[in-house]
């Protein structure tokens, strides 16, 4: 298996593509944070996850498992309805903003090891 369909390699997909879609989700949080009535969206993917990734590790082709949970797991955003003022909004934006921060960090991270990655194969690919 080549290192672009590896697990590792898809996972660090999917990682990127949730924190991506995290970020969008704090940006509509803290841009509605004074809209009546808002629900706080809310990422989910990293537990869901977490326990089908433990179950295919458990099984028979454990790497083949892995790559078809992986391949199959989505990321959903939902609201979450928590409700700290009287105008039904929900959104803590000190909250937000500590969150955006560490999820660019995560992003960063993932980017970096991505690019790792990356560099790898092109130094093999050019034998150095």
């Amino acid at each position: 298996m080549d290192l672009l369909s590896s697990n590792s390699f898809l996972m660090l997909e999917k990682s990127l593509g949730y924190l991506w879609t995290k970020q969008a989700a704090i940006a509509d949080n803290i841009s509605n944070a004074e809209t009546p009535g808002y629900k706080e969206k809310v990422v989910t993917f990293e537990e869901r996850l977490k326990s089908k990734l433990l179950r295919a590790s458990r099984g028979s082709a454990p790497v083949k498992s892995m790559r078809d949970v992986l391949e199959g797991s989505a990321f959903s955003v939902t609201e979450q309805m928590v409700q700290t003022r009287k105008d039904d909004n929900g959104v803590n934006v000190t909250a937000q903003a500590a969150e955006a921060i560490r999820t660019a960090y995560q992003m960063r991270y993932v980017m970096s090891t991505i690019n790792t990655d990356l560099s790898i194969l092109t130094s093999a690919i050019r034998g150095q």
